[in-house]
């Protein structure tokens, strides 16, 4: 059963959180962001401003899922992720 829109901005949300919070990830998690945006990025019930605030974090994840120091690329974004998450959070 697949996944509402409103299920995958929490998925989106909480994973963005977790790297907020643990300063640490991992690559199937960046690769689990880009597969719901993908998906998000296509669906006509997301706000667009919402979509905007996708492709910054699309980016974010493609890096990070290619970088040798994943901590260090998280860490490098605290401020993007906690904003991300609050703007994300205004806009569903």
């Amino acid at each position: 059963m697949p996944l509402s829109h409103h299920d995958q901005v929490t998925l989106l949300k909480d994973i963005l959180s977790n790297h907020q919070t643990d300063c640490c990830g991992s690559v199937a998690e960046c690769e689990q962001l880009e597969r719901l945006i993908k998906s998000l990025m296509v669906n006509n019930q997301v706000d667009q401003n919402v979509k905007s605030i996708l492709q910054e974090v699309y980016h974010y994840s493609q890096t990070g899922a290619q970088t040798a120091d994943l901590d260090g690329h998280i860490t490098a974004h605290q401020e993007n992720l906690s904003q991300w998450v609050d703007d994300i959070g205004q806009f569903s």
